[in-house]
């Protein structure tokens, strides 16, 4: 059984259990038996709501969007606060109490399968991460809500079942809503991007990237690839890659001529390129049919 809290649920909060019979039937069904939900919920304001689970067996991801609770997971104390999204993995002993004075708001879900512990990875909840501070994120709170548009079908499967893909849809977000936390990061980064797009005719090199932001090169390719999980020239030649599939889509112009458009002399070289990133050479692309 899934061990939600027995925090008495007032009317403007709401706690949604998937019945047993449908979790065995969501194991099992080839659309959903990877990552399938158990409960989820919203709770408003919950004063009083504590939690002891010494053997937990699903996951339980938290997003705070109000209030304070403070969190304790395997003799480890935490604070919980406004923005903060809280990931409770399969096996970790934990509890958790609303602060009497600031309780949080949260909307939750419990939920398990073999993917749980790829997405977890996925999410960026790696080693002893326990807590990602997300801020604010209507998207967030809309594939949360997604979870909830469930309710009030009696039960029936074909709306879990689509529960189920909004979870897989609610994890897979969790990066993209992160990267998008830090604005002056993220407008940092669209210039460093618009620049590349703009310098598709050159070869530009990290070390001008780098001044661009006002960095080492070191520190610069580092933030970098915390921020977009590849390195700088890796995006730039997979942004020339994809111009260069438009160009072979939208024109007749041979490779050649593609090749120095995209600042390349040495068009086997950069056919080399190409393929490396398409897992095709330019002509297969070129002469693949596409609907």
């Amino acid at each position: 059984m899934t061990q939600t809290s027995q925090w008495p649920v007032p009317k403007d909060s709401i706690r949604y259990v998937v019945p047993e019979p449908i979790i065995r039937l969501l194991a099992s069904h080839p659309l959903t038996r990877d990552l399938y939900p158990l409960a989820f919920g919203h709770y408003r304001r919950a004063v009083g709501h504590h939690m002891h689970r010494e053997h937990h067996h699903d996951n339980l991801l938290i997003y705070c969007t109000e209030g304070r609770a403070f969190l304790n997971v395997g003799g480890e104390p935490y604070t919980v606060e406004a923005g903060d999204l809280l990931l409770l993995p399969a096996g970790a002993n934990h509890r958790y109490t609303a602060d009497p004075d600031n309780p949080w708001t949260i909307h939750w879900v419990h939920y398990t399968g073999p993917l749980a512990e790829d997405f977890r990875h996925y999410m960026g909840f790696d080693g002893p991460t326990r807590i990602r501070h997300m801020g604010r994120q209507p998207r967030l709170l809309v594939d949360f809500n997604g979870l909830l548009s469930v309710r009030q079908t009696g039960f029936r499967v074909r709306g879990l079942i689509h529960a189920a893909n909004r979870l897989r849809q609610l994890l897979a977000a969790v990066p993209i809503n992160a990267d998008e936390t830090g604005h002056e990061r993220q407008a940092e980064l669209e210039t460093i991007h618009n620049y590349m797009r703009e310098h598709l005719d050159e070869r530009i090199s990290l070390e001008q990237l780098a001044d661009l932001a006002g960095l080492s090169p070191a520190h610069f390719a580092t933030r970098y690839r915390e921020q977009t999980g590849t390195s700088p020239i890796q995006h730039f030649l997979h942004l020339k890659v994809e111009r260069a599939c438009q160009m072979l889509d939208n024109s007749s112009l041979s490779f050649a001529d593609i090749s120095r458009r995209l600042g390349y002399d040495d068009a086997y070289y950069f056919s080399r390129l190409f393929k490396k990133v398409m897992g095709q050479s330019p002509r297969d692309y070129r002469h693949t049919a596409r609907h």
